[in-house]
């Protein structure tokens, strides 16, 4: 069966690129393993250019590799690609695709030199973990223009479903501060629920759509989860990188102020868990959100790295991780879930949730807590956002809205600072004073 093409937003970026650029920059486009990558570089060469070549370094014989040992003479090179892949190619109307580079460190030196040639565009894909484990003793190309590839978001979900119109009807709503009324809420958030529970990653799509089967499309996120922890076990043989990814669940799940790293590891000195840290953080799996001592614009500045949460890239890879006590998920725990029936608290799933859509639509992950005045408990902002000179507070709940105390608390500390409040949850669009509560399906209009 042939392989299902979805429409991604990044395309668009895609032919900016080409348009703009000129073939005067390569085109790198990251992420995580799993989320697309080379199916949408091949699909924009073939739809965008004369015809391609496509170099998977995954599989290339040491005779292409060995290619670009020596660079002093391109046309050899590109006499040699064209014998190899039987393709002929056409000075600015073709396209050479380094698939996987980072498993030949040097084609990807070699960019400077085959951009500057001018002859052809040039498109790289690659996880950002392996092109920086494997760059010792090479030349970073600057004549690079870098894109991020994430799983599907939900618009491009609702696009695989053949549905464009929703959408569009959100975001008018969003904009005019609308009420649509809780029979349309509610059909609204069993279908959020369903991306949800699939999630994004382009096999999980295709598997549900072919199967309309969620215990199949469970299989298929097992699968992908066993290939990250893979990945991690390489960044770290001692398997704590791998124990620290199958714990975010379980540490978002006792609702702490942060991911409280010395109770997955013992014993572990400071920078060798940073280093894991930033190694897990480039892998694009997971999505960091760092404590902001003083939430102000300009975040990062006060950002503490020592404080910090972690999500997954994919909230439907979360659900699957957070119930791999059994061998698999059975369809009754999902249809549970798509109905809103399961008994167990889903907050923590629902601030992933809101984590991967802000993160999908260009946002740094940050949040911020204090002590409550009695000094027993915190308050909890969960997420901030920089908007002009002004913050936006985030309280996420995953159903009611009855208390919103930390953002009041908030309002009261940082009255000046705050342009907007949101208070995103499940139910219908309304107003409170000036709390907007936003249905959680609208979180990437924020």
């Amino acid at each position: 069966m042939a392989e299902m093409i979805f429409k991604r937003k990044l395309y668009e970026k895609m032919l900016q690129w080409k348009s703009e650029r000129n073939g005067s920059t390569a085109l790198l486009i990251k992420g995580a393993r799993r989320v697309g990558k080379s199916t949408l570089a091949l699909e924009f060469a073939k739809n965008e250019y004369e015809n391609y070549l496509c170099i998977d370094f995954i599989e290339a014989p040491q005779v292409v590799r060995d290619l670009f040992a020596d660079i002093s003479d391109l046309d050899k090179i590109f006499f040699w690609l064209q014998y190899h892949y039987n393709v002929k190619l056409v000075e600015r109307k073709s396209v050479i695709i380094f698939d996987e580079v980072q498993n030949c460190p040097l084609a990807r030196q070699a960019i400077r030199k085959l951009v500057n040639d001018g002859r052809y565009d040039y498109i790289e894909t690659g996880s950002l973990i392996s092109i920086r484990k494997n760059i010792q003793n090479i030349r970073i190309p600057s004549e690079e223009t870098r894109l991020t590839l994430y799983p599907l978001d939900y618009e491009e979900f609702r696009w695989a479903l053949g549905d464009s119109v929703t959408i569009p009807m959100m975001k008018e709503a969003f904009s005019r501060k609308m009420s649509m009324g809780d029979a349309i809420v509610r059909q609204m958030m069993r279908d959020f629920r369903l991306y949800m529970l699939v999630g994004g990653m382009p096999q999980a799509v295709e598997t549900y759509l072919s199967t309309n089967n969620l215990e199949l499309v469970d299989e298929k996120k097992r699968e992908i989860l066993e290939l990250y922890a893979d990945d991690f076990h390489k960044i770290d043989p001692t398997g704590r990188a791998t124990r620290i990814f199958h714990s975010i669940p379980g540490q978002l799940g006792k609702n702490a102020s942060r991911y409280n790293i010395s109770s997955v590891l013992e014993n572990n000195r400071q920078s060798r868990v940073e280093e894991l840290l930033q190694d897990m953080e480039d892998s694009q799996v997971v999505l960091m959100s760092y404590h902001s001592n003083d939430p102000n614009v300009g975040m990062s500045l006060f950002a503490d790295s020592n404080k910090f949460k972690m999500f997954l890239n994919d909230t439907g890879l979360f659900i699957t991780l957070a119930f791999k006590d059994k061998s698999a998920t059975e369809n009754l725990i999902y249809n549970k879930l798509l109905n809103d029936k399961l008994s167990a608290d889903l907050g923590y799933v629902y601030e992933n949730i809101v984590a991967q859509m802000l993160k999908a639509a260009g946002n740094e992950l940050f949040y911020h807590t204090w002590p409550t005045e009695s000094g027993k408990h915190n308050y909890e902002i969960d997420f901030l956002l920089s908007r002009g000179n002004k913050i936006c507070p985030i309280e996420v709940k995953s159903s009611g809205y009855k208390k919103h105390s930390s953002l009041d608390a908030f309002y009261n500390k940082f009255s000046d600072r705050i342009s907007s409040r949101y208070l995103v949850y499940t139910k219908d669009f309304r107003c409170e004073g000036d709390i907007l509560m936003v249905p959680v399906f609208m979180t990437m209009f924020l």
